[in-house]
């Protein structure tokens, strides 16, 4: 090979190796040009649901708490909670919402002496109530009774009551 050919040989080796890094930039940068620049429009929706009321009955014929309220004492509440939803609810928190009342059958009952002790925020263990279905919570000593209360509570159901605080 004489050295006039092997000098053009080079260049050609050199043109088309530019010419090769050259093309590899350009188509390169114009991929990633077209990736960052692309623009796209569409639209979408979503709505957001509600949830229904959960409702709270306390002492349901049926249920009944574990022991009873004396004067100076505390007792356990029963409370059935209704999940009218299509998906399940955790009970975060059940708070007292007015003024104990005794039963009709208890006319002199009028110093009931009896309130509701909230339970800890959020509730523990945690309570979830299954979609469309109800449960019985029991709230150990959330029933307390003052020794003020009127002899003619003896024997009386009270009702408390609360407000019950579900999430999702």
């Amino acid at each position: 090979m004489t050295p006039k050919h092997r000098k053009t040989s080079r260049r050609l080796a050199a043109k088309t190796a530019a010419a090769t890094i050259t093309l590899c930039l350009v188509t390169g940068v114009g991929g990633a040009y077209a990736y960052w620049a692309t623009v796209g429009a569409g639209s979408g929706t979503a709505t957001s649901g509600t949830m229904a009321t959960v409702s709270v009955e306390a002492l349901v014929a049926g249920d009944s708490p574990q022991n009873t309220l004396v004067p100076g004492g505390t007792a356990d509440v029963a409370v059935r909670a209704l999940n009218p939803n299509s998906f399940p609810v955790q009970v975060y928190a059940i708070r007292g919402n007015g003024a104990p009342s005794a039963d009709a059958n208890h006319p002199g009952c009028t110093t009931t002496g009896v309130t509701f002790v909230d339970p800890a925020v959020p509730l523990a263990p945690a309570l979830s109530i299954p979609a469309n279905s109800s449960i019985l919570i029991t709230l150990p000593n959330a029933a307390a009774m003052s020794t003020a209360s009127s002899s003619g509570c003896q024997g009386a159901t009270f009702s408390l009551p609360v407000t019950l605080e579900a999430r999702k």
